[in-house]
Formats: structure tokens, C-alpha cells, sequence
């Protein structure tokens, strides 16, 4: 048997330390068929075409792919506020700005980089930009892969980037910019990733399912407790970064648990009204049909950890 799963280039998604180890293959006794796939949207149209059991994706198109009948639910989180906002060191952001507002208008009559429509980071700002009265003013404009954001701001093609804290970091360092906003301050517990599953893998493979999140949750620790050597395996793996990059990314949002907490399920069901205000959906997603927080309870049974930071 396989396990077909789905993740995206997100380095610190634990997806990359179960793959470099092998995890998988020799915990669960189960061939890992993983699939690298450019956007979270594009996720669940695998899922929708029942290509994968698993998966790792931001919950806002999740939630629009649900609100379309795709039969998945998300079975543990991973991440929390991982969308960042950052540019060149020409514009002004917090501390020296406190009003994230005035931090946007800078970008009247520009472009903002984000990764596929549809993408939480793309919900995020559009729904930003909307709140400042700003969404006549500022382009949003929508990449299928990260890469092509960096190569935008680098290019001057946007004058902002709005993505992963990866994608922070790159821009930090190929394009000597900074971030603008604390990813904390800019929607707090928002969820970042989660752990999707498909109904029926659920169905007929519930141990399998567990045994995964146990795995899971492992790598989430190992993140949090040795992040210089889950930095290493990482940037070995991947091959063209670097351990410090890593570190970097890591740093700029260093909120990891595989836990559903009340807060991280709160979040998301904010996201399905601002979903639902800018027709993504067509109708409020209650959260049952969003979440199966039973195995992941059952096995996390202490607190939560995504406010402990990573041991630096």
C-alpha cells in the first residue's frame, strides 16, 4: 500500500524532514508517494480529482475547495501566522510605522506580489488592503509558484511581497529588503498549515492516519527543540540553500504544534466569513465540515506549543 501526499515547497513544513529521513516508508511499513505541488489551491484539485489522501495546505482553500463538495477535512495544524509582508529597504514598516494601514498606502498605484489566488496569503492581503480602502488603489498580482514572486521583487516587477516566511527571508536576502509587519501582528493565529485528509482515506485508513500525525507531531518538536539541526537536514536536502536561510525563516515565525487549538480553529472560521465577503464561497462553511480534530487530540494530550518558539 501508499500513502499519496501533497505539500508544497515550504521548507519548514515537516513534510521536508519526513521525506529526507524516509520517515514514512519505515515507520508506518507504507510506500510515501509525495507530490510537490506549486499552491494550495492546486492541492485541493488533486484532492478533488482523488489524486491524494493527504495533504499540506493553508485552510483558506480548503475552505473554498469544501464549499465546493471536495471531501477532505483537516485532521491536525502545523504552522501558525506564517504570511508575511516585506518589500525593499526603501519603504517604511513597523516599528518606524505602527498603523499597518499607513505601511500600505505606501504601495498606491503599485503591485503586490502573492502566491495563488485563492492562497491564504492572498485571503490575507486582499482582505487587508479591503479594510484600508485600499483595494481600488493597489494590484494584487498572483503567481503559481513563490520562486516567481521573489523574481518580481528582485525585478521590480511588484514592490512588495506577500508569502511564506521562506519567502520573507529570500527577499531579505537576494533583494536586501525587510519584513514591514510582524506576521504575529498581522492576523493573529492565523493558520498557516494544516494537515488535510481525504473522507474516504479517513474512512478506510484511520490507523494510518494516526500513525502519520504521530510522525507529524515528532517533526513539529524536533523543529521546535533543535531547529539548528533540523535547519542541517533541511538545507542538505533541499541542496541549494543554506543552514542559516533556514534558521532565518524559522525565526521570523517560530510558531510550531501539530495541535487544533480553539484559537487556531477560531481564525479559520474568520477566514470562511472574509471567504464568503469576497466570493470565494458562496455560503458559510460551519466548522465540522472544516475540521476532525479527534486524532489529533487524542494524541496531543498536553498543551499546546505554538507559543514556545524554537530554541535558539
Amino acid at each position: 500500500m501508499k500513502i499519496r501526499i501533497g505539500h508544497l515547497s515550504t521548507f519548514y513544513h515537516t513534510a521536508i524532514l519526513l521525506m529526507a529521513e524516509g520517515t514514512v516508508d519505515k515507520q508506518l511499513g507504507v510506500a510515501a508517494e509525495w507530490r510537490l505541488f506549486g499552491t494550495g489551491p492546486a492541492i485541493v484539485d488533486a484532492f478533488e480529482r482523488g489524486e491524494l489522501d493527504l495533504a499540506y495546505i493553508g485552510l483558506p482553500p480548503a475552505i473554498i475547495g469544501i464549499g465546493r463538495g471536495v471531501a477532505i477535512k483537516c485532521i491536525a495544524g502545523g504552522h501558525i501566522e506564517g504570511t508575511v509582508i516585506s518589500s525593499t529597504a526603501r519603504y517604511k514598516g513597523f516599528p518606524e510605522m505602527q498603523d499597518l494601514c499607513d505601511i500600505l498606502k505606501q504601495f498606491n498605484g503599485s503591485k503586490i506580489g502573492v502566491p495563488g489566488k485563492g492562497s491564504i496569503h492572498d485571503v490575507i492581503i486582499k482582505d487587508c488592503i479591503g479594510k484600508c480602502g485600499l483595494a481600488r488603489d493597489i494590484e494584487i498580482v498572483n503567481f503559481p509558484w513563490a520562486d516567481l514572486v521573489l523574481e518580481a521583487v528582485v525585478s521590480g516587477e511588484v514592490s512588495a511581497a506577500v508569502g511564506t516566511p521562506a519567502l520573507a527571508a529570500a527577499v531579505k536576502r537576494y533583494a536586501q529588503g525587510r519584513i514591514l509587519f510582524p506576521p504575529s501582528k498581522l492576523r493573529p493565529d492565523n493558520p498557516s498549515y494544516g494537515i488535510l485528509a481525504h473522507d474516504l482515506f479517513l474512512k478506510q485508513h484511520a490507523d494510518l492516519a494516526k500513525g502519520f500525525l504521530e510522525l507529524h507531531e515528532e517533526a513539529t518538536a524536533f523543529i521546535r527543540n533543535r531547529p539548528g539541526d533540523a535547519a542541517k537536514i533541511i538545507a542538505q536536502y533541499i541542496g541549494f540553500i543554506d543552514e542559516e536561510f533556514v534558521m532565518d525563516a524559522l525565526r521570523i515565525s517560530p510558531k510550531y504544534c501539530a495541535q487544533l487549538t480553539d484559537a487556531y480553529i477560531r481564525s479559520t472560521m474568520e477566514f470562511a466569513v472574509v471567504l464568503k465577503r469576497l466570493g470565494y464561497v458562496n455560503r458559510m462553511i460551519a466548522p465540522d465540515e472544516i475540521f476532525d480534530a479527534s486524532l489529533i487530540r487524542g494524541l496531543h494530550t498536553a498543551h499546546d506549543h505554538y507559543g514556545d518558539g524554537i530554541s535558539l
